[in-house]
């Protein structure tokens, strides 16, 4: 052995010395290498484990490693991060043998609630699968930490940050698990969307809307998701962050720019301070920050990024529809014709616009006819090349109507995948920029897009189709447009289409809970207070501001200023009322307030004007335009029902009212505080002890509770708004539904109770539902794998509706 080193005693302890120093440093960075790649591989297993291991196994592994690092820390003397670090493994034992019981029993009805047995979905599956998904980030962190708390290299206070964050969370889903079991036990067998009293209602939402939702927006930011998305919405989280704070600059006159928004240094690198200014955003800012935030696509520099990156088309072309009538035959009767005017609601006629997508350059798309037409769109106003020869008309057309919560985007934003779709299915598209809420609610959209519907069905050959078979495509709001307009199809009797394909769709915009909807406490795509501000601006409850441009972005001080005003206005107008309200239900003598309590967040400027009485003079006549109830009213004034004319089913509101959907339009928040008093005095359960257990306190929201407007006018009933709440005869008339939805979208129950109610009906409906993705992930269709899959299959459904009908088989 000496001899095969080459030295001698001496030498050899001299190379022993050199090469133990160098062993030893080997050592030390093999180690840390080994650490990381340990950490690394853990990480790579959990979404696998995470489907392997069931939800008791899950929870016994935490708890015995909780345990694990519990006796390690009590042992590290009396440090303050020893301190904290057993008081997280204390509270994750804790809170996950809290959970697991009730995961169980929400599992253990889900399949109740299924569409069938080959489409398990629904919101008491998604939040189960999502308390599992935080279950197994902190069991794999769990063991990061026993592996690694004697490494030197251990990040002590990153580690104790991401158990901490991880640890709010499951409170919270802890939470929203005794919520969906109080939605259990209130709802029909069967239903999902909440049931229960008025009432009950009020209560389950006060509790809902007030608990803390800044832990999900931070370093567990969309941990439920995919890994490849995550990225994706951290950059997006940072984007909103430093928008929020340059869209308050606005009204010192500064302008926002697409280089101004991914400039929050400090968010990016404290995800507590992003949690909980992207809470305080979601909570205090109005609909128009959001219609300004979403639209950063149509900003040319960003679109024109998307553009590059997606299929090259022959023809896009933006057309402006003249808002003139034209004629349309009857399907029954083809030799009748029925009229189809332009739109009217609230703003009067005007053009529609539409954008013609087509990969190829067919017959009839360069007439001199559809030239007339075309809009300019400045320096890329056409993408229409020359070419020697035309491709045949298409003997199919997919008419396709874009998402936004009614109040953002256009079909611009939408053209990336629309390209794709256009190379994939080699059909002309023909994709509908409808105006936007607030400025024109319900239901003006609806009317642009049936005109410009029956306009492509009767013009199908300027688009380059023969129209033998049409399509309509639409995400979210896009989907439920998608609905509405073939209800309106059948109800004028002109053709409806061949088929509907809807990805992720609302249906159900009357604000009320579901399991799904839960989901909306920490979705950073759909927050609810986001949500409800959306539907409340296409009910028609947000009013169009038709101040000065710059007093739609009010900063902080100016939005302090403008509130404290009309807070002193209020309480001179309305303190009469208010102080005998509450003198009423003060009978038992209790202390008297004189002044009311302020309200406990900011009104946006749309709600601030809510508040002001209509004036009857300059009433505009055709937004005071009343719709039929259709007999879904609870207390119906008449008792005829009244018919469905074509004329009115899609009129527009009546007068709104600023309503908060916590209370009942007869309470006032001292009436309520009232009723909370003398409910604990009478030693009855409070709504927090209804919904969650006596020892257990969920976190509550720093920004205390969200305010959000409702509509109170029964417009949100509209079956043409909510087509969920149609009466069967409307949903007969539907021709074959396919929706793909998201198993974390908080609007999946509004797809699966429609395609329970056409199911029901004996109605053709098809429900996919794709894992571990976000609501809008169309528009991520070139992000990942997952995405581009899931844009596959709503390629694949549209194709199922443009492909006829084969012969039927001959009898046997």
């Amino acid at each position: 052995m000496e001899s095969a080193w080459g030295a001698g005693p001496a030498g050899a302890a001299g190379a022993a010395g050199a090469g133990g120093a160098l062993a030893s440093k080997r050592d030390k960075e093999g180690s840390k290498s080994r650490s990381r790649r340990r950490w690394r591989k853990v990480k790579a297993k959990a979404p696998v484990l995470l489907h392997s291991m069931d939800l008791r196994t899950m929870t016994q592994s935490l708890v015995t490693l909780a345990e694990d690092n519990m006796a390690f820390f009590s042992s590290q003397g009396p440090g303050e991060t020893a301190r904290r670090l057993l008081g997280v493994f204390a509270g994750v034992r804790e809170q996950a043998l809290a959970l697991e019981p009730a995961l169980g029993h929400l599992l253990g009805v889900a399949h109740l609630f299924d569409l069938d047995a080959e489409t398990p979905a629904n919101g008491y599956r998604s939040l189960v699968h999502t308390a599992r998904c935080c279950l197994a980030h902190l069991l794999h962190k769990s063991r990061y930490v026993a592996a690694n708390r004697r490494s030197i290299f251990f990040r002590t206070s990153h580690n104790l940050a991401e158990l901490e964050a991880y640890l709010a969370a499951l409170t919270q889903l802890r939470a929203l698990t005794y919520c969906a079991q109080r939605l259990l036990a209130s709802n029909q067998p069967g239903g999902l969307f909440f049931e229960g009293d008025e009432g009950l209602a009020a209560d389950f939402l006060r509790e809902y809307v007030t608990l803390h939702k800044g832990c999900f927006y931070g370093r567990c930011l969309g941990f439920q998701f995919t890994p490849a998305i995550r990225p994706f919405l951290q950059t997006i989280s940072i984007g909103l962050v430093s928008f929020g704070e340059h869209y308050k600059r606005n009204e010192t006159g500064l302008s926002v720019t697409a280089s101004s928004l991914f400039t929050g240094g400090r968010f990016a690198i404290d995800p507590e301070l992003r949690g909980a200014e992207f809470e305080r955003i979601t909570q205090n800012l109005d609909v128009h920050f959001w219609k300004a935030f979403w639209n950063i696509t149509e900003i040319e520099v960003l679109s024109s990024l998307a553009n590059m990156a997606s299929a090259t088309v022959r023809v896009s072309r933006l057309l402006s529809l003249p808002p003139e009538a034209f004629e349309m035959p009857l399907t029954a009767d083809p030799k009748l014709m029925v009229t189809i005017s332009p739109p009217l609601a609230h703003t009067g006629p005007g053009p529609v616009l539409v954008r013609l997508i087509s990969y190829d350059l067919r017959e009839g798309q360069d007439s001199e006819q559809l030239n007339s037409l075309v809009k300019s769109e400045g320096s890329r106003s056409l993408e229409l090349w020359p070419r020697p020869q035309q491709a045949p008309r298409s003997p199919s057309l997919v008419v396709h109507i874009h998402g936004g919560g009614f109040v953002a985007q256009t079909s611009k934003s939408h053209e990336p995948y629309l390209k794709s779709w256009a190379q994939e299915l080699g059909v002309p598209i023909l994709s509908i920029d409808y105006s936007l809420a607030p400025e024109a609610p319900f239901p003006r959209a609806l009317e642009e897009c049936f005109y410009a519907y029956c306009w492509a069905v009767k013009h199908c050959a300027l688009l380059g189709s023969t129209g033998e078979r049409i399509c309509l495509a639409g995400d979210s709001a896009g989907g439920n447009l998608c609905f509405t307009v073939s209800l309106r199809a059948a109800a004028y009797g002109v053709r409806v289409p061949d088929g509907i394909m809807a990805a992720y769709p609302a249906t159900m915009l009357q604000f009320t809970a579901s399991p799904s909807r839960l989901l909306s406490l920490m979705d950073p795509l759909l927050p609810l207070s986001v949500l409800s501000k959306c539907v409340s601006a296409y009910a028609g409850a947000e009013t169009e501001d038709h101040s000065n441009s710059d007093q739609k972005a009010l900063g902080m001080m100016g939005l302090v200023r403008r509130d404290t005003a009309l807070l002193l206005r209020d309480l001179r107008l309305g303190a009469s009322s208010w102080l005998n309200s509450f003198l009423e239900l003060s009978g038992h003598k209790s202390q008297p307030k004189s002044v009311p309590i302020a309200e406990p967040v900011r009104r946006s400027v749309s709600e601030a004007a809510l508040a002001q009485p209509e004036d009857p003079v300059g009433t505009d006549p055709l937004k005071s335009l009343t719709i039929h109830d259709l007999s879904l009213r609870g207390n119906s004034e008449t008792s005829d029902t009244p018919e469905l004319s074509l004329s009115d089913e899609t009129l527009g509101p009546s007068t709104p009212s600023d309503v908060n959907f916590l209370l009942r339009p007869e309470d006032t928040p001292e009436k309520v505080e009232s009723q909370e008093e003398m409910s604990t005095k009478d030693g009855s359960s409070s709504c927090l002890s209804g919904t969650f257990p006596e020892d257990f306190l969920p976190r509550r929201s720093s920004q205390g509770p969200t305010q959000i407007p409702l509509y109170s006018s029964p417009i949100a009933k509209n079956p043409f708004m909510s087509p969920l709440l149609a009466p069967d005869s409307m949903l007969q008339t539907l021709p074959p539904v396919h929706i793909v939805a998201c198993a974390l979208d908080p609007i999946l129950d509004d797809s699966v109770m429609f395609a329970r109610r056409l199911r029901s009906l004996g109605k053709p409906v098809t429900l996919r539902v794709v894992e571990d993705l976000p609501h809008g992930f169309l528009s991520l269709a070139s992000l990942c794998r997952e995405t581009r899959q899931a844009a596959a299959l709503c390629v694949e459904r549209i194709r199922q509706i443009l492909t006829p009908p084969g012969p039927a088989a001959p009898p046997v």
